[in-house]
This record gives C-alpha cells, sequence and structure tokens, in this order.
C-alpha cells in the first residue's frame, strides 16, 4: 500500500502497481518528451511503449471524475515538428480518458530564435477526465465588457437571437480563456526558491497551482508520477491538498526534499483533510 504525502524514488511504473484502483482525483505532470533533455541518463529509458503502459496506469489509479493534466509539446526534427503530443492525446483516449480541454501554456518571455517560422513559445496542457470532471473550481478574470448589457447572438444560419442573460449588465468576472500565460526564467518566475533550477526543465509554480485549484479540493489526492523538480508536490502542499510523487533520480528527489521542507516551514498550518 503506497503512502501519502511521500516522494519515492522509483521508476513511476513500477510505484503506481501499489496504489489502489481509484485512488488519484488529479494528476499534474510534465514527461520526458522528444529527447529535448537527458534527465541524467534516465531518457534512455522512455519509450513510445512506456508512455502507453503509464498512460493505462494512469487511468486505473484515477478516480472516477478524476482528472489528469499532461503538459507536453513537440522538438522539430529535420524540419518538421514531431507530433509526439498528438499521438500521446490520442492514445489517451483510446485507452477510456475524456479529452475535456486542450490547454495552452503560453510563455510570455521565451527565448528568442532564428528560424524560417514563426517562434513557438508554448506547450499543450492537455486536460483528460476519467468520465465528467467531479470538481471545477474556475480561476476567475476580469471581464473587459462588465456592466454593459449582453447582447444578441447568432444562430448557425447567421440569423441574430436573444442570448442567456440578454439585455443583462455583464457581471465583472468571468472564467478564464483556456490559454494561461506565465514568465519562465529566473528566480521568482518559473520558481520562488533556488534549488529547484538545479533541474534541467521546470514548469512555472503558478501553472501547476492553477490546475490543483482548478481541478481539486483541500484534502484530495494529487500525484505527479515524474515528479522532477517537485514543482506539482510543492503546491499540493501549499494548497492543502495530499500528494503522491515518483521520481527515477535520486539526484531530483534531493532537490524535491529540499523544497518540500521549504514550502512546510514556510505554512503556519499544515493540515490535510485524510
Amino acid at each position: 500500500m503506497i503512502e501519502l504525502n511521500r516522494i519515492y524514488n522509483e521508476d513511476c511504473l513500477e510505484g503506481m502497481k501499489r496504489i489502489p484502483d481509484g485512488f488519484i482525483d488529479l494528476t499534474v505532470t510534465s514527461p520526458p518528451y522528444d529527447n529535448l533533455r537527458t534527465y541524467n541518463g534516465y531518457i534512455e529509458q522512455w519509450s513510445f511503449d512506456k508512455f502507453k503502459a503509464i498512460a493505462k496506469e494512469l487511468y486505473r489509479v484515477t478516480a472516477d471524475g478524476g482528472v489528469v493534466v499532461w503538459v507536453v509539446g513537440d522538438a522539430t526534427i529535420n524540419g518538421s515538428e514531431t507530433g509526439t503530443s498528438f499521438k500521446q492525446a490520442l492514445y489517451f483516449k483510446e485507452i477510456g480518458f475524456n479529452l475535456h480541454d486542450t490547454m495552452i501554456y503560453a510563455k510570455r518571455n521565451s527565448i528568442p530564435l532564428t528560424h524560417n517560422r514563426y517562434e513557438q513559445c508554448f506547450e499543450y496542457m492537455f486536460v483528460f477526465s476519467k468520465g465528467k470532471p467531479k470538481t471545477f473550481n474556475p480561476i476567475l478574470e476580469e471581464t473587459t465588457t462588465k456592466g454593459k448589457k449582453q447582447v444578441k447572438q447568432r444562430n448557425p444560419d447567421g440569423s441574430f437571437r436573444k442570448a442567456t442573460g440578454y439585455g443583462k449588465p455583464v457581471k465583472p468576472t468571468k472564467p478564464k480563456h483556456n490559454i494561461w500565460f506565465y514568465k519562465v526564467g529566473g528566480v521568482g518566475q518559473s520558481a520562488t526558491d533556488k534549488i529547484a533550477y538545479k533541474h534541467p526543465a521546470i514548469f512555472p509554480e503558478k501553472l501547476a497551482e492553477d490546475h490543483i485549484i482548478s481541478w481539486s479540493n483541500e484534502g484530495d489526492i494529487v500525484l505527479d508520477p515524474m515528479a522532477g523538480s517537485g514543482t506539482t508536490l510543492k503546491m499540493a502542499i501549499k494548497n492543502n491538498r495530499n500528494y503522491i510523487g515518483f521520481e527515477i533520480s535520486k539526484e531530483y528527489v534531493d532537490i524535491i526534499n529540499k523544497r518540500i521542507d521549504e514550502i512546510k516551514s514556510k505554512k503556519e498550518s499544515y493540515i490535510f483533510n485524510l
């Protein structure tokens, strides 16, 4: 049986075998893809067959109504993008997940390069659900037309119809759209702790936090099967969720434990609703 609130230094395929069926409320992870990083040599163990085995285990351990957020991009090889992200998304659908939302993680300050195409500054955030998501806590943003009256909308044939709420004032806030912008780079942008940058590929803490808030509630169980620098686990602790993490590299596990210890020490209360 797996223990909650621990990072395990092992291959996630072995570790997830100890997780009961339907145990996980939310997974937020970014797998290695297209050999863009070496990950202390462990990238050599990555293959599409291994991805498929991990995806199947994620389906098994995810609770009904649970969500998997899969952050992934594509390399460009010989002038063509690989399409790895799409292949993985289609396989998740094949094994039973719903593709609930195709979201974009856009980098506000990506590194400028020189190509004969427009610069890629985003990754996909595929949101897969096992059935209908049981939790959605939308992150709100200000409405640009707040206070103005709602107007007519068009039908498929181009004619006008009175929309729901027609004539009523537009609310001051609305759920964010599914393209999320984040700054990346040095301390205070991708991460608030320096030690995180000893890992070669971190995603923004705010990205993990936004998904944790959106798709889970306090006391829920959050998994990161390829924990990397531990960003998902750190944000789970910050937001009063239980967590389980797997990371095959001992060096990265040491980084994660230091980050976890730091966030625990900063929290005034560290209480989980088990």
